[in-house]
């Protein structure tokens, strides 16, 4: 999959695009269903399918103050696209002149003029355009459009709302149902407190954006990938009461992790369950013996 930023580059003699539009936060099953008809639909079309996407959630700009967390970085979802089929994204700088954008321009300018759209794929509760004035309906009388139902699993509608809601509360095994794989940060590994190390279990600490989703306090089984391989590990989110934390961290206890240091490097952190909650304990002993069996139960478990 090629990615642009913006519509500069497009070569010339551009074919013409099946184009799904949408922001795709966490690509969860409902996206994959929209995303997976638009590549057939291209196939059918005998055109690359085209995704536009944008680099930040247009309610930054639209309403900051009711602006969600993120499931996903950019370069996560990126990944995702790929996986599907998806031939090329563009990735369009959401600001306040696009927010502005009659949705006529936005037809004429990036869908028909840029990509040489010959079909469009959206969700059922997709608009585009100032106001959101290109409702589907409004796009079907203009171009060929499929509309793509909800998607729903267990009775619920999937959207990033739901998968959003069931990471703030803890419930990453209910996040990995409707994502269809498990939840997952990625960050830089930095230096922490060290505390770890004196209890027998060092962990790597990650520097994530304050825009993007963390899973509810408490401890989890997870899998790390590192670029030293894939390990099982107990994580803890939380400000770590017992020893005294103040801000709130990730950090990962890798299993059969050599010691090998990756300060710096990438990781990234695959929550599979919640274990317990975070709690406080009345000594660094009664600390470890608990840690002690968290990391007992992700070896028996996972």
């Amino acid at each position: 999959m090629t990615v642009h930023f913006g519509l500069a580059g497009l070569a010339p003699d551009w074919p013409g695009s099946t184009v799904c539009i949408g922001v795709f936060d966490g690509v969860h099953l409902g996206h994959q269903r929209l995303i997976r008809s638009a590549v057939e639909a291209g196939r059918a079309e005998e055109s690359p399918a085209v995704l536009v996407t944008f680099d930040r959630h247009p309610l930054t700009v639209l309403a900051p103050h009711a602006a969600p967390v993120q499931l996903a970085g950019l370069g996560q979802n990126l990944r995702q696209f790929a996986e599907l089929g998806v031939a090329m994204t563009i990735v369009l700088p959401f600001d306040s002149s696009l927010a502005a954008t009659r949705a006529q321009d936005f037809l004429d300018t990036v869908l028909l003029s840029g990509l040489r759209a010959k079909r469009l794929v959206v969700g059922h509760d997709f608009a585009l355009g100032r106001h959101r004035e290109g409702t589907a309906d409004w796009l079907a009388a203009r171009i060929p459009t499929e509309v793509v139902p909800p998607f729903e699993v267990d009775g619920h509608r999937v959207s990033s709302t739901l998968v959003r809601k069931a990471v703030a509360e803890g419930r990453v095994d209910d996040a990995a149902r409707w994502l269809g794989r498990p939840f997952e940060v990625e960050g830089a590994v930095v230096a922490g407190q060290k505390l770890g190390r004196q209890l027998g279990f060092p962990t790597a600490n990650l520097s994530l954006s304050e825009r993007l989703a963390i899973p509810a306090d408490g401890v989890y089984s997870a899998w790390v990938e590192t670029v030293l391989g894939r390990f099982r590990s107990a994580v803890s989110v939380g400000c770590r009461p017992a020893v005294g934390g103040k801000s709130r961290t990730v950090e990962a206890y890798l299993i059969d992790f050599q010691g090998l240091d990756i300060y710096g490097s990438a990781m990234r952190i695959q929550f599979a369950s919640r274990l317990r909650e975070e709690r406080d304990f009345p000594d660094l002993d009664s600390l470890k013996d608990q840690m002690t069996r968290d990391v007992e139960w992700v070896k028996a478990n996972l």
